[in-house]
């Protein structure tokens, strides 16, 4: 019997850029979709029959009944987020309990571990990373100081660890003066997410993956942020705190190299960033206000104003490298519908120097820019590629020639139906 492979379905740049809707889209086509990495900071937002879901820790790919959905031990878990999650979809007629399987090995998110994440931004003055304060940063710490609580941990004698680790975090907000908190309500929904994960199947995931593909069934990897929000190889220190490129699918689910078949790099026709951080293409104009206005770029968890700015194709090629992308998913062309002329960042320049390569600090950096001419036609209503108008199409060629990669699949709506594939 031949193998089954893992295709990773990432976020390119800094996320946001639709992956759920994506994920939605390539269910059929898999018999297992995992999420590897990140928590409750990511919102995978997915329209379909006039409803709208948001999903922060749950795979995308719940909303097909015949597929097993995987929680890996690379994620973080909030029990009670997870809960008013799953509680959320259970109400509209999905049943989880047997489809969502656990990783005991993924850590977990304890309500001190927010409190901590206020704390340091706090400290932190100026230089603020611009955390969502959804305590994930202080569980990656956690799981890196060899400290923190698991999923498997609920199994067994938990009380006392989460005691311990709870008066640990405490002595920290004691000695960086942060006291004037009160998490008494929240532990106790806290405690009670942990009782409800219990009903769920909690297992060894990566023994659970790698029998899949051994029998021949195929893994759909879903990420989480975006490629230049990874932990070694993001716009560092502004970044997530977990490994969110294709080498993070092989940690934070058990799997080898070997076991990668296709990886699916996720982008938006334009550019957006959320939170602090250096972003060269970033509009301060209102061209930048168009964008956001049009494209609804409002974070799904956080509700923050995304920055937005022109395609930037140093990044695109940079995240193509490290992650050895196959293909490529062009997400929100239609948001670009009305403008005259429409720019494409192809390189960077500062004190006199030009580079197309990705700057150990992007900071100060400025934008070198192409035009095109914009296509100035609604494209939501489009279906298939030969009603592209002239000038669309002349924009897909350009960006697959300066990538050197065939753009795949190209979404021009916020429907799964809006989804066309080349």
């Amino acid at each position: 019997m031949t193998k089954g492979k893992v295709d990773a379905l990432l976020g390119i740049v800094f996320g946001d850029e639709g992956k759920g809707k994506v994920v939605d889209f390539f269910t059929p086509r898999y018999d297992v979709v995992a999420r590897f990495a990140g928590g409750p900071n990511a919102g995978h937002t997915i329209i379909f029959d006039g409803k709208k879901f948001v999903l922060r820790s749950i795979p995308s790919g719940i909303f097909d009944p015949d597929k097993v959905n995987i929680i890996g031990n690379g994620c973080v878990i909030a029990p009670d987020l997870f809960m008013d999650e799953a509680r959320e979809l259970e109400a509209a007629g999905y049943a989880l309990t047997e489809r969502l399987h656990i990783s005991r090995r993924a850590h977990l998110i304890l309500p001190t571990h927010r409190v901590l994440d206020r704390a340091y931004e706090a400290a932190k003055g100026k230089a603020k990373v611009g955390t969502t304060g959804k305590g994930i940063g202080p569980t990656y710490s956690d799981k890196a100081a060899r400290i923190g609580l698991r999923v498997g941990d609920i199994e067994g004698e938990f009380e006392e660890k989460y005691r311990a680790l709870k008066q640990r975090h405490e002595q920290i907000l004691r000695d960086l003066n942060y006291t004037d908190y009160d998490i008494s309500q929240e532990e106790k929904r806290w405690l009670e997410g942990v009782d409800y994960m219990r009903k769920f199947r909690l297992t060894d995931t990566e023994t659970e993956i790698n029998r899949y593909l051994a029998e021949g069934k195929n893994v759909l990897a879903e990420g989480a942020q975006g490629s230049l929000l990874d932990i070694d190889h993001g716009t560092y220190p502004f970044v997530s705190s977990s490994s969110t490129t294709s080498g993070g699918v092989c940690t934070g689910l058990g799997v080898a190299p070997g076991a990668i078949g296709r990886v699916w790099g996720i982008f938006k026709a334009y550019s957006t960033r959320v939170g602090s951080g250096p972003f060269p293409v970033e509009l301060f104009d209102e061209t930048g206000d168009t964008i956001r206005r049009i494209g609804n770029e409002f974070g799904a968890v956080t509700g923050r104003n995304r920055r937005c700015g022109w395609v930037d194709l140093v990044a695109l090629r940079y995240a193509i490298m490290i992650n050895g992308v196959t293909d490529l998913v062009m997400m929100k062309s239609d948001v670009l519908d009305g403008f005259d002329t429409i720019k494409a960042c192809v390189a960077y320049t500062k004190d006199g120097q030009t580079t197309t390569d990705m700057p150990y600090d992007t900071e100060g950096w400025q934008p070198v820019y192409e035009e095109l001419p914009g296509w100035k036609t609604a494209l939501t209503d489009i279906r298939s590629e030969a009603d592209f108008p002239p000038a669309f199409k002349a924009y897909v060629d350009y960006l697959e020639q300066q990538l050197q990669l065939p753009i795949r699949i190209i979404s021009v709506g916020p429907d799964r139906e809006a989804t066309i594939v080349r």
